[in-house]
């Protein structure tokens, strides 16, 4: 009677006990895992939704935050838009920042990848202080070093003009993709490159055929990285470019659309809208390559 008794007490207890363990499990899952993650992509993704809204907003709207929510919009318009891309330079200064950014992002990857194979692979001596003096290169501070570029780059007739820029990012492009490089040169076996050079390769056809073909996960992110910061670059494209014409997207709307204290908020968030569009396809297109790339700088 007694085992008898006992048996449903035991059957309760042992199925209250899977309810509540999975109740703390989705719980802890809550508070742990989705509820960081919501507030870090609210976080992240609120400035462009800020931008869009502002972008889209007739100027009633942006002027007067007693009738109209500032979070949303009311009366759509398209004349900011319109205003950017047909009463300025606007598409100017997109195809001069593009020009600007795949010129500097190759000439970056060109140099950084030979420095960076030099370094790992032929081992010379003093190699590794080589490689720790390139980076540290990339610390310097951009706004120490503009006033000596600047005199070099009047001395040689480069002055508002944007091969200027495209010579001058590389002083802080190559150092990073250097130091990327290298880490990933350092994941790639090195029997490889022997076996190549037993059967008479050169070193100049071992990086073209065996080295890069490996690496490309590492140049693709060097190359996004080059591409982001050339894009986005700011006291350079100020000190080296004065006409409108040849203004990069993120001197020129802020110089161009700011007149004396009078800020046109609308086009100014749509030009910043549109000019973050080319990075963020980038991104998406090539973040596996990215992330592998620098788990394999990292590793090593």
């Amino acid at each position: 009677m007694t085992d008898v008794a006992a048996q449903p007490g035991n059957s309760n207890v042992a199925s209250a006990t899977p309810d509540t363990m999975a109740w703390d499990s989705r719980a802890r899952r809550v508070t742990m895992i989705y509820l960081p993650l919501a507030c870090f992509v609210l976080i992240l993704l609120f400035p462009f939704y800020w931008m869009a809204i502002t972008s889209f907003k007739p100027n009633a709207e942006l002027l007067n935050y007693k009738e109209h929510n500032p979070f949303w919009i009311s009366s759509p318009t398209l004349a900011h838009i319109k205003h950017l891309l047909f009463n300025t330079a606007y598409p100017t200064w997109l195809k001069t920042t593009m020009f600007v950014a795949i010129g500097s992002t190759f000439l970056s990857l060109f140099a950084s990848t030979l420095a960076a194979y030099a370094i790992e692979r032929l081992r010379f001596r003093g190699s590794p202080y080589v490689g720790l003096g390139i980076y540290l290169a990339y610390l310097v501070p951009p706004s120490i070093l503009f006033i000596p570029l600047a005199t070099v780059i009047v001395q040689f007739g480069l002055f508002d003009s944007p091969l200027a820029l495209i010579l001058v990012y590389p002083t802080f492009l190559v150092p990073f993709c250097t130091w990327l490089l290298i880490g990933y040169f350092k994941s790639i076996p090195y029997e490889l490159e022997e076996c190549a050079l037993v059967d008479g390769a050169t070193r100049l056809q071992i990086l073209r055929r065996i080295t890069l073909p490996l690496a490309v996960p590492g140049l693709i992110s060097a190359g996004i990285f080059s591409f982001t910061l050339s894009w986005n670059e700011f006291i350079y494209a100020l000190a080296f470019i004065q006409s409108g014409a040849n203004k990069t997207v993120p001197v020129a709307i802020l110089t161009e659309l700011v007149t004396g204290d009078v800020y046109q908020w609308g086009a100014l968030m749509a030009g910043s809208l549109l000019g973050s569009l080319p990075v963020a396809l980038f991104y998406s297109l090539f973040v596996d390559y990215y992330v592998s790339s620098l788990t394999g700088a990292v590793k090593e």
